[in-house]
């Protein structure tokens, strides 16, 4: 109930803009699956790269530190998604492993394996996959992130879908937005 409440704020607070296209493409008691996309100004190379700098991407209040700047990413294969917590009151340092690379091609794709935010603690197995492809007239990048969540959610994956793609959402814009700050910067 209390997570249900807490969704629902995140999508009634929810500042960020978001990417030209998100939707929840399937979804049922058992999982869904989410697409975004967006066109973004900027060089496939350098988005890749970017990819594996989520402390300038990601949105930290989708984090479990409160601070992007806490997560790496390994964009090797075995590599992990990682974000520090740092300790309180004396107590040391934790860490979380949001997913585990599986693919990487770069510039055109990265995808890995991980149950983001609440869904860690459900019993679930989702894949992220970001597809950068040249842009439209071969200017730019267009970008397309899905996440493909399957396996046993209390109170049901359908329930949660929307508010995963908005989640998801943010930091496809997020990226989008660092990458065209940095293309722009000389």
């Amino acid at each position: 109930m209390i997570r249900i409440a807490l969704m629902a704020g995140v999508l009634l607070t929810a500042a960020w803009a978001f990417p030209a296209g998100a939707a929840v493409t399937s979804s049922d008691a058992s999982g869904f699956a989410i697409e975004n996309s967006a066109a973004i100004a900027a060089d496939r190379a350098d988005l890749f790269a970017l990819l594996a700098q989520p402390g300038r991407w990601w949105n930290s209040d989708h984090t479990y530190s409160g601070d992007a700047r806490n997560m790496a990413l390994d964009s090797a294969v075995g590599g992990c998604f990682c974000e520090k917590i740092p300790g309180r009151d004396g107590a040391p340092d934790g860490v979380i492993e949001h997913a585990r690379i599986i693919y990487a091609a770069p510039p055109a794709v990265l995808r890995m394996v991980g149950s983001f935010g609440p869904l860690q603690a459900e019993a679930v197995v989702g894949t992220l996959t970001f597809a950068i492809k040249p842009g439209a007239e071969g200017k730019g990048s267009a970008v397309t992130m899905t996440y493909v969540v399957g396996g046993y959610v209390r109170g049901g994956a359908d329930k949660l879908a929307p508010v995963v793609d908005m989640v998801m959402g943010q930091q496809l814009a997020g990226l989008k937005r660092a990458a065209e700050m940095a293309a722009a910067t000389p």
